[in-house]
């Protein structure tokens, strides 16, 4: 009975020897596993900041680039722009040969700032699209209802007419939507 009684607390010392060797190993490994754990999160985040740096400001001048662009490509702006390169155009050329250079203003200068969309969210991108689209379409719809005969001028003052009464339009919908998604940034 006493071998017996000894062998059953041996058993239970072994038993309770091994139990608490698992417990520790176990205890060591998740202490292990959440420091190289934390370890990797903080090298991340600092990776990420450090990266931050350097895309922050590549980021901002994209904004810069998308709202000179929604400016540039505003009738009052390319009809001031025309009338610099060619101070006559107003006066002697066709409401077709305005209406074709306000329409290659408008491509060239979206052209030229496409590769900006990397750096704004989808919906920014989207108004901005948009807002190209209907200007574009705004430009031929008001050259649309001017006579055939009419001048330059005439459909210079039909568009700046229209366009400064036709309240919010889609260009200053997508800068205002620019300007809030770039402070959100800062």
């Amino acid at each position: 009975m006493q071998r017996i009684y000894v062998t059953i607390h041996m058993t239970g010392t072994i038993l309770a020897i091994i139990l608490t060797a698992v417990v520790l190993i176990f205890g060591f490994w998740f202490i292990q596993y959440t420091g190289f754990r934390n370890e990797e999160k903080k090298r991340q985040w600092e990776l990420k900041r450090e990266s931050q740096k350097t895309i922050s400001p590549i980021r901002l001048r994209a904004y810069e680039r998308l709202a000179l662009l929604l400016e540039r490509t505003k009738p009052e702006h390319m009809i001031l722009e025309l009338q610099k390169a060619e101070p006559k155009a107003l006066s002697t050329w066709s409401v077709g040969q305005v209406q074709q250079y306000l329409l290659q203003t408008i491509r060239a200068e979206f052209d030229h700032n496409q590769s900006q969309q990397v750096y704004v969210s989808d919906e920014v991108w989207d108004l901005i699209i948009g807002a190209r689209d209907q200007l574009a379409a705004f430009v031929i719809s008001i050259a649309s209802q001017i006579p055939a005969d009419a001048n330059a001028q005439t459909y210079v003052t039909a568009l700046l007419t229209a366009f400064s009464t036709n309240g919010t339009t889609p260009t200053d919908k997508a800068l205002e939507e620019l300007k809030n998604e770039a402070k959100s940034l800062m």
